[in-house]
């Protein structure tokens, strides 16, 4: 798919992260791997350190701590609220929705939208998309885009394939009308046919959770102890995907707009870890310095939340006053990948947050 978003604009950004910061070195002894071999990984993979939430958090947390925060600074009012959309694969509950959730906490008017849609890494693209078509039917109101997961709960602290590189977080974003913004160009694809390459087996109603699917296993025969109730990432697959397949979608997106890789100011990425995306800059041929590889090393990566995480870690308030002709770009468990290009700047506020959740 591909199409053109006009009259729309993001004017503020805010990242979450939870208080607890573990450091890579701190769980070499969780694996079942020699302790040498694993501490390699630190520097091939760009791990460092990641942020986890308590053991009672959930994904609503977050989101509630980074609103309740914008409201008591008064970059956001109550009633300038149309929509709430939430983009999540750890919703607290099947019933209610996450976005009901922090709707009942707030207090919000009735006709304000509230909708969840489940995404992960792609999670901020998907939920661009449902905003901006929210906008078409809201007037002078806003949406606030909330993109938040705790998949930490959800990875086995044994499985040196993927523990490592979680990290928790939410973004949120006000996406309103503007129509003095610039068109925002948007390409998406799927590809169901490897949804097995990122899954987590157990949880739904094809198998519910059980003592069974709790216990942890060599599933694979690679020496990471995981259940069924866990993640299960295959690195080798998600890794030729994404090197099969983002490079043409960026060119596309670029020549869709008309824009060449030069007037590109950021390549705002979603973040799977270092090398991956050393790799995808090289064969895109675009500079390191283009595009940010910071956030693994620093949090962890957060799912679908990672690039309103990209943007607040690497831009900051740099982006309240400059103006950048940006690509963003994600790729991952669907398997979905999709990139937009807009012009991001004037924001109100895009800074950082550490709750104590």
């Amino acid at each position: 798919m591909k199409t053109i978003f006009y009259g729309k604009k993001i004017t503020g950004m805010l990242g979450i992260l939870p208080q607890k910061e573990i450091m890579f070195e701190d769980e070499v002894e969780n694996y079942s791997f020699p302790e040498k071999q694993t501490l390699r990984l630190k520097k091939i993979m760009g791990y460092e350190k990641h942020r986890i939430v308590k053991n009672k958090t959930a994904s609503s947390d977050l989101c509630i701590a980074g609103l309740n925060h914008l409201l008591k600074k008064q970059l956001i009012k109550k009633e300038e609220i149309g929509a709430i959309v939430v983009v999540t694969i750890t919703p607290d509950f099947f019933v209610p929705h996450v976005s009901n959730v922090i709707h009942g906490e707030f207090e919000l008017d009735k006709d304000v939208i509230c909708i969840d849609v489940s995404q992960g890494c792609t999670g901020f693209l998907y939920g661009l998309m449902q905003s901006f078509m929210l906008l078409n039917h809201l007037g002078d109101k806003k949406v606030i885009l909330f993109t938040a997961d705790t998949l930490s709960k959800k990875v086995s602290t044994k499985d040196r394939n993927s523990y490592p590189l979680i990290g928790d977080a939410a973004g949120i974003s006000i996406i309103e009308n503007d129509q003095n913004s610039k068109d925002i160009h948007f390409n998406l694809y799927n590809d169901g046919s490897n949804r097995d390459a990122l899954i987590i087996p157990a949880g739904g109603s094809k198998l519910a959770c059980s003592p069974e699917t709790a216990v942890l296993k060599d599933l694979d025969n690679d020496g990471n102890l995981r259940s069924l109730d866990n993640l299960k990432m295959d690195g080798s697959e998600v890794f030729t995907f994404v090197q099969k397949e983002v490079p043409p979608m960026i060119e596309e997106i670029l020549c869709f707009s008309e824009n060449n890789k030069e007037e590109i100011d950021w390549f705002l990425f979603h973040q799977p870890n270092k090398f991956m995306l050393r790799k995808l800059a090289e064969k895109l041929d675009v500079p390191y310095e283009k595009i940010p590889m910071n956030i693994v090393e620093n949090y962890g990566n957060p799912s679908g939340a990672s690039i309103p995480i990209n943007i607040v870690h690497n831009l900051g308030e740099n982006v309240i006053n400059n103006t950048y002709n940006c690509c963003l770009a994600a790729f991952g468990a669907g398997l979905t990948w999709g990139a937009m290009t807009m012009e991001l700047g004037g924001l109100d506020f895009c800074e950082m947050l550490v709750s104590d959740c």
